[in-house]
């Protein structure tokens, strides 16, 4: 016959498991989202107040992403994104490899473009952040493979 002494941390534990409360065992941790820092070579070809527009070229490739808040990660809507790269249509020091978009209410956003394609070896976006609320992040994302036909980024601002 086998004898299970209880204790009140094992009934604690079996409470938890059976009603699938795990905050009593766990304590919450206060968690804070860090600003994006800006990558080396991220400002390659950057063009100053690229116009806004509905999409790159003939598109067929989509450029998507977040703009958060630093600290608590809340989403910015209205933020300026600026996206440019080497692209089957052109290179990415031409102007009309260059746009800008803003964010949606839930700091999502989007921008069809030609398909990228490598330079110097690897197939890889710009991105800016480039408006006068929060510091300015360049970024430079490098595609796991040149044939995606997606690219997906973060930015997470620190104000000014």
């Amino acid at each position: 016959m086998s004898h299970v002494l209880l204790t009140r941390r094992l009934m604690l534990a079996g409470a938890a498991a059976a009603t699938g409360v795990s905050g009593l065992i766990t304590p919450a941790s206060a968690q804070s989202i860090a600003a994006t820092p800006t990558m080396r070579g991220g400002s390659n070809n950057y063009r100053p107040g690229a116009p806004l527009v509905e999409r790159i070229g003939g598109g067929g490739f989509w450029m998507t992403g977040k703009v958060l808040r630093v600290g608590d990660g809340a989403p910015l809507g209205r933020q300026r994104i600026q996206v440019w790269a080497h692209t089957t249509e052109g290179h990415e020091r031409d102007p009309e490899s260059h746009g800008a978009t803003l964010t949606d209410e839930n700091g999502v956003f989007r921008l069809e473009m030609p398909q990228i394609v490598p330079a110097f070896g690897q197939a890889h976006g710009h991105l800016a952040y480039d408006d006068d609320e929060f510091e300015t992040v360049f970024l430079r994302p490098v595609m796991a493979n040149a044939r995606d036909t997606s690219l997906d980024v973060t930015f997470v601002l620190q104000p000014v």
